[in-house]
Order: C-alpha cells, then sequence, then structure tokens
C-alpha cells in the first residue's frame, strides 16, 4: 500500500531552521579552510579538521532538523540510533577527506573537481545513510534519476564551496559563499526527499526506535555546542577582522593561498632611494668613519 509523506508537518519552521544550521556549519567551515592557507604545519591541520567537522556537523544538523517535520500518515516513525549517529561520522570523514585534499594541493582544477567529488558524495551518503534509519512500518524505494540528481547538486555545491574557501577572501564574501553552500545542501535534502516513495505493510513491524524528540537533545547539546565554540574560535581569529588578508608574520613564512610561498619582505630602511643612486653616478661613495 502506497504511503503518503508529509515533509513540512510543522510549516516552514523545520526548513528555516534547517537552513540556518547549515548556514552557519558552512560559514565556519569556509573560515577555517581559509584560514588554513596561511598557516603552517600542524596549525594548518588543525584548521582544517576543525572546518570539516564543522561543515558535516552543520550538514548533519540540518538534515536532522529537517527531519523533526517529516511524517509518513498511518504509522508512527522512530529513528535508529546508531545509523543516525553514524550518519554523522561518514558527513565528518569525507568532508574532511575534501577539505584536506584543496587545503593541502592549492586552487588547483584536479583538486577542486576530487575534493569537490568526495565531499559532494559525502553530504549525499550521509543524507541516505540518515534515511536508513528511518524506522516505520513498511519500506522506502527512490527514484533513480531524482536521486542522481541530489547527488550532482550536493558534488557542484561542494566543489563550488572549496573554490571559494581558497579563492574568495574577506568576510562578507566569504559569508555570502556560506549562504550559497547552505541553500544547495538545503536543495539536496529536499530533492532526495522527493525522490522518496513509501510503501506501507501493516504486517511489517519495525524494530525499536527512537521518536524524534528523544534525539533532538542530543543533537542541539553535541554538534550544537561544537558549532558554537568553532564559531568563538573562528571569531577571535585576526583574520576575521582583517577581512582575511595575512599578517606580516604569515607573509615572511606562510604558504601562499595560490600556491608556492610567500616572498620574504624587504625592510624599508635597508632600500635604496632612486634620486641617491642616480647622484651617485654609478660610483660608490665611502663610507663616512
Amino acid at each position: 500500500m502506497q504511503g503518503t509523506v508529509d515533509g513540512f508537518s510543522y510549516g516552514l519552521v523545520t526548513p528555516v531552521a534547517a537552513f540556518l544550521m547549515a548556514c552557519l556549519g558552512a560559514a565556519l567551515g569556509l573560515r577555517c579552510t581559509m584560514r588554513s592557507l596561511h598557516a603552517r604545519g600542524g596549525a594548518r591541520a588543525g584548521w582544517l579538521t576543525l572546518g570539516a567537522t564543522s561543515i558535516g556537523s552543520g550538514v548533519w544538523t540540518m538534515h536532522f532538523v529537517a527531519m523533526l517535520g517529516f511524517t509518513v500518515a498511518k504509522t508512527p516513525v522512530g529513528y535508529d540510533r546508531a545509523l543516525t549517529f553514524a550518519g554523522l561520522g561518514v558527513a565528518v570523514v569525507m568532508v574532511g577527506v575534501g577539505i584536506f585534499i584543496v587545503g593541502y594541493r592549492g586552487a588547483t582544477r584536479m583538486a577542486l573537481v576530487t575534493g569537490g567529488t568526495v565531499t559532494g558524495l559525502g553530504v549525499a551518503s550521509m543524507h541516505y545513510l540518515g534515511m536508513a534509519g528511518v524506522l516505520f512500518e513498511g519500506s522506502f524505494s527512490y527514484d533513480t534519476l531524482t536521486v542522481s540528481l541530489s547527488v550532482v547538486i550536493a558534488v557542484v555545491a561542494a566543489t563550488a564551496a572549496l573554490w571559494a574557501a581558497v579563492s574568495v577572501h574577506g568576510f562578507l564574501p566569504s559569508l555570502g559563499a556560506s549562504v550559497v553552500m547552505a541553500v544547495a545542501v538545503s536543495g539536496m535534502h529536499y530533492t532526495g526527499m522527493a525522490a522518496l516513495h513509501v510503501h506501507l505493510d501493516p504486517a511489517a513491524l519495525p524494530a525499536a526506535g527512537d521518536e524524534p524528540a528523544a534525539l533532538l537533545l542530543p543533537m542541539l547539546v553535541g554538534p550544537g555546542c561544537f558549532l558554537l565554540l568553532a564559531g568563538v574560535v573562528v571569531l577571535v581569529d585576526p583574520l576575521v577582522v582583517t577581512g582575511g588578508r595575512p599578517s606580516a608574520a604569515d607573509h615572511r613564512h606562510g604558504p601562499s593561498p595560490y600556491g608556492g610561498r610567500t616572498a620574504l619582505a624587504i625592510p624599508v630602511q635597508r632600500r635604496r632611494a632612486p634620486r641617491e643612486t642616480a647622484s651617485q653616478g654609478g660610483r660608490r661613495q665611502p663610507r663616512s668613519q
């Protein structure tokens, strides 16, 4: 028997809240990735890890908040705790792989394509793994073409976001990039939900699972607190204040965001004035004792 699905049982509350969580995670993740370009060694790895965890947590939180508005007519809906939280691990790990590729290889075409593909597949995998954890009296099936479209949206969005992270500097431009990524991630989620078909089977009793309210508290306390702490770390970073411009120490010792190392700054007092050079007529003046 075909089931009736409602993904907006709370109206616009869950889509808007889900979008805001995705936007927060993307903003923090992109700022951390940008900051890693001006760091070295363990500091770079730390910024990239923080960025991957921020984006992964934001995407997973967005999915779960959106699922709070998901209901199936004539059957209660529960959630398998192990599969639900496994989706968080998959999102963080696969997003981390993509971010580390771009963070260490730079904004090359191959790095962006590879990193964006891995990151996008991680976002899509998290979504469908989370859907596998939904328990009810029946089963799901999907429209292949629509699922493929949702995966393409995830990959394109991830590639564009990684490009923005290493190419767009300044707080406001990166904030705009995070909004675009959040729109794409939300679009990927609801495109995947549009591919969903529900088949009810009253004889198929689902395994005991957690109600949505039972997962709400740990979801908000865990990833929510992490995103808050990550936001504090990013806000106190000096590059947020300077609009993404590296410090003098970064110019002297840090890697350039466009690949390679930046040239050492020439001290002003050691530069020779053009007039002084011309007046010497090509001859050296003896030093005064």
